[in-house]
Order: structure tokens, then C-alpha cells, then sequence
């Protein structure tokens, strides 16, 4: 199939599409940048609502009608009848599980992605990406660091996309990174090759700015932060990898300086203790908001209650807290936090799913808005 090239898409929207330069941002008075980040049990999909109306969604979570049915109502709360541009950040089933649903459900104006998956040998894989490519025809374009989706009034930035990074600083940035000294290379071999593929997305809107990384896992964190950070700082940072061991270096977090940090986590997914010990102990980090409570973490790691989405029955919590004895003979937990809720997805829960909502103002204020409670917290602009 022949893809859509970047000169063609920009003729089909009239618009210099990916261009290098810097779109300016609007600052229409009372127009906000409006995020959903919706509880995918661990997968990813957020919604990313434009002060010109334009809607970019990114990622589906995983097959079936369960995170189907979640974005769904959020689209309709949002009063999305099409989707402008689905961005696709790779090729694993918790982040594109809901792309054939979707399609069938609402339009999709554009789709981006980082080319094909570098796990064809894998033979789901390869039936998704013939699917993928049927689903796609005509309205793909495969995007590389330093290209930008063409929406108006808020730039939208590709910082990472098919293992390659953003080189060139953006303006105000390629400051040396004092956290590239302590940074220590991970052992890879068993992360699934096409999550340091993601493709990641910076973006700013006025004043207010946040990245989106996907997957990218921790030894091309320093790709791309050392020796120079190019991006700077950001308020508001998506935990990498839903907040695993594999991504979320202090390389990477320290060095964008977030004000606040979102983690799209899963029961048992993620808010492992390395990653929190991270974001607590990142300069200048406010507050970490959760879409679950965290197994990993137990009652030392996980944010207060009243900034997490989701929490579990009181019982699930006494046996997190208080795991019953294990047998002698049983074998240990494996590294990275497998044992107790590291890494593994488990069931996650199919009933009333809250989502953590962000509205961001182009002076560089935002609002966080834990929906299962309605409690909101605004940081002013600095």
C-alpha cells in the first residue's frame, strides 16, 4: 500500500502540515487545552482537546468492548462526533488493542504512527499491521522527531518516534543535564523491542506545556536527554510506560522538571516503588495524581486518596497491605516488581471506570479534576 507522504497531507489540509517551525500558540481569552486521561487498567488512551476544537486522541487501549465502551462515553462528554488525528504510539495490544472498534464506531480524519512494527515476526503482529494498513489507507502518515501535527493554536511537537530522538533544542532549551551523570543503563533484553519505538508528543499551549512519551523505555531516555536536555522543562508529565521500572529515569524526570505528574497506572500495573521514589523526590513535583491505587506500592507509595481515580474494595487493600504468609518452598517475586504487582495487568475491574481530567490556560495555569470525587486542585501560572 502506498502511504500518504507528508507534502500530500499538507496539500489535503491546505496547511504547512509537519513543518518545522514553531505554530504560534492562541491565547483566546477562556479557550483551554482539555486532557482525559481515561482508565485503560494499565493500557493508555488520552484525550487531548484543542482550544480551536480540534481532537487528538491518543492510543486505544486494549481489545474488547470494556475500554471500547470508556472512550466512547468520554468522546460523547466531549462532544467529539470525529476524530481529527489518532495517534497510534506502537504496536503493543494495550495501546492499539481498540484502533478497529473505534473506526467503526467514529470517523478518524488522520492516523499517525512510526512506520512498521519491528515485531513482525510475532504473527499477531504481523495480522495486525495488514489490518492497520487496510484501516489506514490514504490517511496514514509516518511521522520522525522534529515534525508537527498541524492543528491551530497549540504546537504539537514529535520529540520521539521509531527509536529515533528530538536533536535540535527547541528555543530556551540544550542546556547540559546535570542528571545524565548518575544515569545508570538497564539490562533490555526482556522489554518487547517496539516500545522504545513510541512516538512521543510535546505539547504547548501558550505558556502550559506536556509530553506524552508512550512506551519509551529507559535507556533511550537517555538518548535523549544526555549529554543536552533539548525539550526543558514541562508542567505536567505522563508517567512513561505506566509508571514501571522499565522508563521513568531521573535523567528523564528530573531534568523536565514537572510540576505535576499523572500516572496511568493499573491495579496491578505500575506505581512500583523505584518509580514514585523517582517522582517524589523530582524538584520542584507538586502532586502525583493516579488512575488507580497501586498493589506495588502499598500504603508507603502511593499518593494521597483523594488524587487517585480508582481504589479498590477494602478488602483487595487489607491483602495488598497485609499479603498472607507464603510457603516455604514458594519462589521469590521476580526483579522489577512482577511478584506483587510490578508489571502484570491482572483482571482490572468492569465497572464504574473515573478518569482524571486536566484543563490547561494559555498563561501556564492548569487544573487537575479527579472525576470519581470531583476533587480539583489549579495551579496557577508561573
Amino acid at each position: 500500500m502506498k502511504l500518504v507522504t507528508l507534502a500530500s497531507l499538507a496539500a489535503l489540509l491546505g496547511v504547512a502540515a509537519f513543518a518545522q517551525n514553531a505554530t504560534k500558540p492562541s491565547a483566546s481569552s477562556g479557550k483551554t487545552l482539555d486532557m482525559y486521561y481515561m482508565d485503560m487498567e494499565g493500557g493508555h488512551s488520552t484525550l487531548y482537546m484543542l482550544p480551536s476544537g480540534q481532537s487528538i486522541l491518543i492510543d486505544t487501549g486494549s481489545p474488547g468492548e470494556r475500554d471500547h465502551d470508556r472512550i466512547m462515553a468520554v468522546l460523547k462528554e466531549a462532544g467529539v462526533k470525529e476524530i481529527d488525528y489518532l495517534v497510534s504510539t506502537h504496536y503493543h495490544s494495550d495501546h492499539i488493542g481498540g484502533v478497529e472498534a473505534l473506526v467503526k464506531a467514529i470517523p478518524v480524519k488522520h492516523f499517525i504512527d512510526h512506520g512498521t512494527s519491528i515485531e513482525m515476526d510475532r504473527p499477531v503482529v504481523a495480522t495486525f499491521q495488514k489490518l492497520y494498513e487496510e484501516l489506514t489507507a490514504n490517511k496514514r502518515t509516518i511521522v520522525k522527531p522534529g515534525d508537527k501535527i498541524p492543528v491551530t493554536g497549540t504546537d504539537v511537537l514529535v520529540v520521539t518516534s521509531h527509536s529515533k530522538v528530538l536533536k535540535t533544542p527547541l528555543p530556551g532549551a540544550g542546556k547540559a543535564n546535570p542528571f545524565c551523570a548518575g544515569f545508570e543503563p538497564r539490562d533490555e533484553s526482556r522489554i518487547d523491542p517496539d516500545n522504545p519505538n513510541s512516538v512521543g508528543l510535546l505539547f504547548t499551549y501558550g505558556k502550559f506545556r506536556t509530553i506524552n512519551l508512550g512506551d519509551f523505555t529507559w535507556n533511550v531516555e537517555k538518548d535523549l536527554m544526555c549529554p543536552n536536555n533539548p525539550i526543558g522543562t514541562v508542567d505536567l508529565y505522563l508517567t512513561s510506560h505506566h509508571g514501571i521500572d522499565q522508563s521513568g529515569s531521573a535523567t528523564l524526570v528530573h531534568a523536565l522538571h514537572p510540576r505535576v505528574a499523572i500516572m496511568h497506572n493499573g491495579q496491578r500495573k505500575g506505581g512500583v516503588p523505584q518509580t514514585m521514589n523517582t517522582l517524589f523526590s523530582s524538584p520542584g513535583l507538586e502532586d502525583i495524581w493516579q488512575l488507580h491505587w497501586a498493589f506495588a506500592g502499598g500504603t508507603e507509595y502511593n499518593a494521597p486518596g483523594r488524587f487517585i481515580a480508582n481504589v479498590e474494595e477494602p478488602a483487595a487493600m487489607a491483602a495488598a497491605i497485609n499479603p498472607p504468609p507464603q510457603p516455604a518452598d514458594a519462589p521469590p517475586p521476580a526483579a522489577g516488581g512482577r511478584g506483587r504487582g510490578g508489571f502484570g495487568r491482572g483482571g482490572g475491574h468492569n465497572g464504574p471506570a473515573f478518569l482524571i481530567k486536566v484543563s490547561a490556560r494559555a498563561d501556564g495555569s492548569f487544573t487537575v479534576t479527579n472525576t470519581r470525587n470531583q476533587f480539583s486542585k489549579t495551579y496557577a501560572a508561573k
